[in-house]
């Protein structure tokens, strides 16, 4: 019985070397999609969260009521921040933007003192947006507001129209990963089939011959998970590295449940497959092994 025993591990070590590999690059590969569909989402978020709303102001209106505006306006719970822009403010910025000075040709300048509002990313749509209009309009010291509606437009449908392709890659690759992984832990389980039956044979209940190989299955679905978030970890460093910008898309948690996700679902699979893999072979008849 030892000796088969010997020669069913010794025969299961490649199998399990050749599943572990496996299941981490599957399990990476998943990772990448997740880091894109994350980095997808906090682009759209940081894009919808930086429309600038222009609240021009009446020029004869005191300081003090601007302030009691913006603290105001920055309690709503659309408004992430707010910022002040004097006329003097406007003048300078127009002169830098356009470098020219309509000071010296105008009597009377042009511009508006105002308030720049940004909204929470949920409140930047086309509908929220016409209301908030509305209700900024209905103060006195408000004269106009201005936001590019073209680009909330484009903002949103391009998120509506890349969101779902990615939604339902991502389940297409959820379904070829559990596959694939699968598929490779029965091949692996398929060298320890007569190892399986011998015990069984010898009068070993299933729990007593399952518990090796399912303890083994989760030992491998741990190292493959890490290995595939350490992987993901240098992955985004380098693109870091050679993208400085994407440092401002990173969501450290988010990121962290994904690696603690990708790690799941490594022990999930690897578990549940060990498991079918095991009773299957219980249940066949020795003849049926060969």
């Amino acid at each position: 019985m030892s000796k088969n025993s010997g020669s069913g591990l010794q025969i299961s070590k490649p199998s399990y070397l050749y599943a572990i590999i496996s299941t981490t690059l599957v399990l990476f590969m998943l990772g990448i999609l997740g880091m894109l569909l994350l980095h997808a989402q906090a682009l759209s978020k940081y894009f919808k969260e930086n429309i600038e709303i222009t609240v021009m102001l009446d020029d004869k209106t005191a300081k003090s009521n601007v302030n009691a505006l913006q603290k105001a306006l920055q309690k709503k719970p659309y408004v992430k921040r707010s910022h002040y822009v004097s006329l003097a403010e406007a003048t300078q910025h127009f002169k830098a933007e356009n470098k020219e000075d309509f000071t010296e040709i105008l009597d009377v300048n042009p511009l508006f003192s105002s308030l720049n509002l940004y909204l929470y990313a949920n409140y930047a749509n086309k509908d929220s947006l016409a209301q908030i209009k509305r209700d900024l309009l209905k103060v006195p010291m408000v004269k106009e507001v201005f936001y590019q509606e073209n680009l909330v437009d484009l903002i949103n449908s391009n998120t509506s129209k890349i969101g779902l392709p990615l939604f339902i890659l991502s389940l297409l690759f959820l379904l070829m990963a559990f596959t694939l992984i699968d598929s490779t832990i029965k091949l692996a389980m398929y060298a320890n089939r007569f190892l399986i039956k011998s015990m069984q044979l010898v009068g070993a209940t299933r729990w007593f011959i399952s518990k090796p190989f399912i303890t083994q299955s989760v030992y491998n679905g741990i190292l493959s998970g890490l290995l595939a978030a350490v992987m993901l970890v240098a992955v985004l460093l380098l693109a870091q590295k050679s993208i400085p910008e994407l440092s401002l898309l990173h969501n450290p948690l988010k990121f962290t449940l994904l690696c603690v996700g990708i790690i799941s679902l490594g022990i999930f699979i690897s578990w549940w497959s060990t498991r079918l893999s095991v009773v299957k072979y219980l249940q066949k008849q020795l003849d049926e092994l060969y």
